[in-house]
């Protein structure tokens, strides 16, 4: 078996908690006391870490004024996309790019959380 997760390292935990909690219907597992927090939606997951908490010479530290997550599409497959964008809309989160069909024939929608990393919220291959 093969399984992926995530660690995104944030500058304002409390943010990013809240966004993937409350507007990506993610569950939180318990803290630990260095503020890392693992997450899951389903099968997907991730965990927060304070970026503080890493070296400045870490290779994912981000340059001074360099976005957090550049270069990076997370991708979220939902049974539901229309249910998902309702909700991140009802939560008052802005959309980066509209719920549409893509050119490649699936449903998306996409956001940036509050620390830069930008995330597409699809629908299944079938």
């Amino acid at each position: 078996m093969t399984a992926l997760r995530l660690e995104l390292f944030v500058d304002d935990l409390p943010a990013a908690r809240d966004f993937y909690t409350r507007v990506l219907g993610f569950s939180a597992g318990p803290a630990h006391a260095d503020g890392y927090l693992p997450l899951q939606r389903g099968t997907a997951r991730l965990a927060l870490n304070a970026r503080a908490t890493l070296p400045p010479d870490h290779p994912i530290q981000a340059a001074p004024g360099e976005r957090l997550g550049r270069g990076i599409e997370l991708v979220l497959e939902v049974d539901d996309v229309a249910a998902a964008c309702a909700q991140v809309q009802a939560a008052g989160w802005p959309l980066a790019a509209p719920l549409a069909r893509r050119p490649w024939g699936l449903v998306d929608f996409r956001v940036v959380d509050p620390a830069g990393y930008y995330v597409r919220v699809t629908e299944a291959w079938a």
